[in-house]
């Protein structure tokens, strides 16, 4: 799982701090055929501009299609990111009280506000890999005080092939690659993840940028958390997760990094970004 180890700085200081982020995948051989081809969807430059930096991990401030500028504002990042440290297999946390904070950073990357959880309002590793904090400031005052405006999570699930971006706020760095596809279950360790989103190689994802919103380039919404990556080759174990399919097969993907969909969370807050786990269409794990 993405943490800030000892690998990372490695990473770090072989490429050089200042190294530019992973490039895009190279584009697929152009179709000939040009009046029979798709409309290939307009790209836009996605910056860090809402993302924020935890202390061990990055995140993002998100707001779901209903929520309200009157709303109190949720930051998105990781379950295995809390302070704590990981959560078992099984164990929900939800509507605990918290007091962490967050760097919020602006579209450069500079650190522009510190924001204050006032609870943790959900937290798992179970089926997915997702920790959701309700902040003390509401996305009004956050967009008036600093000129940040939230991330808005998309509520269908992504498409394979989609150009993606995950931004990481504690590095400030964005990696540029697309959605590869989907794995039925991602296992590592003790814990197993669902329908987890696979990235083309480009995304050279390293410890720190777990919690990393991953936005689609054509809308700049959040379609998944980054959450993991194959370091060694080594099956099944942490920080080298397996693929199994829908038949039991395994497969392992060395260098090949992962993220946790979230277009099912929205169904989970209701008025107020309140959640409510009794919601008809709400599927996450319940404590």
């Amino acid at each position: 799982m993405r943490k800030p180890l000892v690998a990372a700085l490695t990473a770090l200081a072989i490429a050089g701090i200042g190294a530019a982020p992973a490039v895009a995948a190279p584009a697929a051989k152009a179709d000939t055929k040009a009046d029979t081809k798709a409309a290939a969807p307009t790209l836009q430059a996605v910056t860090l501009a809402g993302t924020v930096a935890l202390s061990n991990c990055s995140g993002s401030v998100i707001r779901f299609p209903n929520s309200l500028d009157t709303d109190p504002a949720l930051v998105l990042s990781n379950g295995h990111c809390l302070t704590s440290g990981f959560l078992d297999p099984g164990e929900v946390l939800t509507n605990q009280t918290s007091t962490r904070t967050f760097g919020l950073l602006n579209s450069s990357g500079t650190r522009v506000a510190t924001l204050r959880a006032g609870k943790l309002a959900y937290a798992t590793m179970t089926d997915t890999d997702v920790s959701i904090y309700q902040l003390t400031s509401t996305y009004a005052t956050i967009k008036n005080s600093y000129g940040i405006s939230a991330l808005t999570v998309q509520d269908t699930h992504p498409t394979a092939g989609t150009a993606i971006t995950v931004a990481s706020g504690y590095w400030k760095t964005l990696y540029n690659c697309n959605i590869d596809g989907f794995a039925y279950r991602l296992k590592e360790g003790d814990w197993t993840w669902k329908d987890s989103i696979r990235y083309t190689s480009a995304c050279q994802t390293i410890g720190g940028t777990s919690g990393s919103p991953v936005i689609d380039q054509s809308t700049g919404k959040v379609v998944a958390v980054n959450n993991t990556g194959n370091e060694d080759g080594e099956s099944c174990t942490v920080n080298n997760p397996c693929e199994v399919s829908e038949s039991g097969t395994v497969t392992v993907r060395e260098g090949i990094n992962y993220a946790q969909e979230i277009y099912q969370i929205p169904a989970c807050f209701t008025t107020g970004n309140q959640l409510n786990l009794s919601a008809s269409a709400c599927v996450l794990p319940k404590p």
